[in-house]
């Protein structure tokens, strides 16, 4: 399908997001791994927000409330990530398109973030999973890239290998660069609304990989 760009009609209210999801798998053995980079951009958000989460058992997730939504980060392994959500949405009334999901992106350069009102799973399980239990694929979505430095597509036991690998040495700098960004880009969209953020920071990444085209 094709990703929703945002253009919304000049006296229509900015859509701010009051629920903020970060996708990875739980435990420590997980901790640090590509796959994982939700989460790290959750935690950052929950730092500069001065919040804690709370561990809730019957939705199996960790949740943080901010005075207009939640942080949330399912504890269900990536594949079952939609079970969470869609419980929580539920019970919070908070329909698909007030919900951001923060997740990897295998196709995006390693740091590049891009930030999508809507689209397809593009084969991600977690994403497959929320767009199964929501019964849509119009939610926001901010994608951060992992992508290897080969600059090709990871299958088979290389993909699970990649996105389950720890980030490297060389590769930190880079990615602590773009949980901050990340975490930019969601405040923002706190402050101003999804479709304002979007093309603020579509654009800066635009802007980045122009003038500094060997960068991620």
């Amino acid at each position: 399908m094709t990703e929703n760009d945002g253009t919304t009609g000049a006296k229509a209210s900015p859509q701010l997001p009051r629920l903020i999801i970060g996708l990875g798998n739980p435990g420590d053995i997980y901790r640090d791994t590509r796959h994982n980079i939700g989460f790290m951009v959750i935690d950052e958000l929950a730092r500069r927000l001065g919040l804690a989460f709370t561990k809730e058992k019957r939705w199996d997730c960790l949740l943080a409330k901010f005075p207009d939504g939640w942080l949330l980060k399912p504890l269900t392994f990536m594949n079952g990530s939609g079970d969470s959500v869609a419980a929580v949405a539920n019970f919070y009334k908070v329909p698909a398109h007030q919900s951001l999901v923060v997740f990897d992106d295998v196709d995006l350069p390693l740091g590049r973030l891009r930030l999508r009102l809507s689209g397809s799973a593009a084969g991600h399980n977690g994403i497959k999973s929320l767009i199964s239990r929501l019964g849509t694929e119009e939610f926001p979505r901010l994608k951060v890239g992992i992508a290897d430095a080969s600059g090709s597509r990871p299958s088979g036991d290389r993909m699970v290998g990649h996105v389950l690998g720890k980030f490297r040495a060389e590769e930190r700098a880079a990615v602590d660069a773009a949980v901050q960004r990340a975490a930019d880009a969601v405040c923002e969209s706190l402050k101003s609304g999804l479709a304002a953020a979007m093309n603020l920071f579509n654009r800066k990444e635009e802007n980045r990989t122009t003038q500094n085209p060997g960068s991620p």
